[in-house]
């Protein structure tokens, strides 16, 4: 049983943390939820809680960046805590695991390589270790290894840079863009078509290579849309706030004078 002490310790940082959640799970005093809890129940609370963090950063708001940050690496300990109750693993070898795989992946820091290189070429020596430990590891294809359960943006991503580093990519953005006109010309007869299936393969085939010009402009296409997404909602509020000085919703209103308000929104922002 966890010590009381400790969990009750305001200042007992991480090994309070680690000893809560072990109460937590403790099938006898423990809460019935978290003993209920796998790890594919958990995972999808991991995911929410990585893009909380994200969005406290997004927004600059530290204090709750502070509490994000505490909500995510709950989240490590609860995954923990399950594999130590199945006699798999506990936090310390997780916390060994990374600190093995920094020191390996950081030669010119903890090892005898010289420091005097430039970011891109750290980063290429970055990917050679990585690519030599999936080699130790059986991992042949160029492809293996990028997680299935990654969201689809980012797996996009990660798959064209492996798939660009032997070889497979377009040298130049303009031949991109050529592949995009191309995408949105079969787009356009697939939606013609009106067949279901293939207006969605051709719309992916839309997205994947609009992550591909991303990658070429070295943007973060997310973080791009995370930036759409937040002008949009910047935007379309302040359309709302408008409407109200009338007494009014977007339901008692129309597409013209919505648009209207749109463009009025977006001289508002200039500067």
């Amino acid at each position: 049983m966890a010590d009381d002490a400790l969990i009750h310790d305001p200042q007992g940082g991480l090994p309070r943390l680690i000893a809560i959640m072990a109460r937590l799970r403790d099938p006898e005093a423990g809460c019935p939820w978290d003993i209920e809890q796998d790890f594919a129940t958990i995972a999808p609370y991991t995911i929410e809680e990585a893009y909380e963090v994200a969005d406290a950063i997004a927004r600059a708001d530290w204090d709750d960046l502070r509490g994000e940050l505490g909500d995510l690496l709950l989240q490590a300990v609860f995954h923990a805590q399950i594999a130590q109750d199945h006699g798999l693993f506990d936090i310390r070898d997780v916390a060994n695991a990374i600190s093995d795989k920094m020191v390996a992946r950081h030669p010119h820091v903890f090892g005898t390589e010289s420091r005097d290189k430039s970011a891109e070429q750290q980063t290429r020596d970055w990917e050679a270790v990585k690519a030599a430990e999936r080699a130790a590891e059986g991992r042949r294809g160029t492809l293996e290894g990028v997680a299935l359960g990654l969201p689809a943006l980012l797996r996009a991503v990660k798959l064209q840079e492996r798939a660009a580093r032997v070889g497979f990519d377009w040298p130049e953005t303009m031949q991109v863009l050529d592949k995009i006109r191309e995408e949105i010309e079969e787009l356009h007869e697939a939606a013609e078509g009106g067949a279901p299936d293939r207006i969605e393969e051709e719309f992916g085939d839309l997205l994947f290579v609009m992550v591909n010009l991303a990658r070429h402009l070295r943007l973060c296409p997310e973080a791009a849309l995370r930036g759409a997404n937040a002008k949009f909602t910047r935007r379309f509020e302040w359309i709302e706030a408008r409407l109200a000085e009338d007494r009014r919703g977007p339901e008692q209103s129309d597409l013209a004078e919505m648009d209207a308000l749109w463009d009025a929104a977006k001289a508002a922002e200039r500067p």
